[in-house]
């Protein structure tokens, strides 16, 4: 079975709103991962690790239209370009898919999601989409969290676990690290 694995910025109070400040950012404190916040490689590890990992991309809705105008034409993210990606979302079409993103395949429930991972192949990454990271978290679909908890307080925005009364779920610490600059990074197995 694939594993499902979420990785994100997230701040100290759990917000993952805008990280990047890129378009389609619109929280007040859009990209406050790079604002005042000393940028240090060894801290951001973490991400280029992730893709020696990755073979398949998973996005909703929102997070694919940000994510795949600017990540299709970035150098930083050319690795990415051939992965197979898959989109969470009830109502993208296929008019809706960039093209040039190598290919991309619409999944309509978390049922679907279940189906991919049952197939052959290595972990599938879930980067950005906090409202499709709750849903399939309540579904008990999320096998790790990769997070980078950033010292900042951001006060209001998205989000990463669902504030739903459901049952208690208890995570492994599988790694962690802490930077001079403050970042700390948590990897967490969802135990079963």
């Amino acid at each position: 079975m694939r594993e499902l694995i979420y990785t994100g910025f997230m701040s100290l109070d759990g917000v993952l709103d805008s990280p990047g400040g890129g378009p389609g950012e619109d929280h007040r404190s859009s990209g406050w991962v790079f604002k005042d916040i000393e940028f240090l490689p060894e801290a951001v590890a973490l991400k280029g690790e992730e893709l020696a990992e990755t073979s398949a991309l998973l996005f909703g809705r929102r997070s694919y239209q940000a994510f795949a105008p600017v990540w299709r034409d970035s150098e930083d993210h050319a690795a990415y370009k051939e992965l197979p990606k898959y989109v969470l979302s009830t109502t993208l079409t296929e008019e809706d898919l960039l093209d040039g993103w190598g290919d991309t395949t619409i999944l309509r429930s978390a049922e679907e999601v279940d189906e991919l991972k049952k197939q052959d192949g290595g972990a599938i990454f879930i980067h950005g989409s906090a409202e499709l990271a709750r849903t399939l978290a309540e579904a008990d679909l999320i096998d790790r969290y990769h997070l980078l908890v950033f010292p900042v307080l951001l006060g209001a925005g998205k989000g990463l676990f669902s504030r739903a009364d459901q049952d208690k779920r208890m995570l492994r610490l599988r790694d962690s690290a802490s930077y001079p600059n403050g970042v700390v990074k948590l990897i967490y197995g969802v135990e079963r």
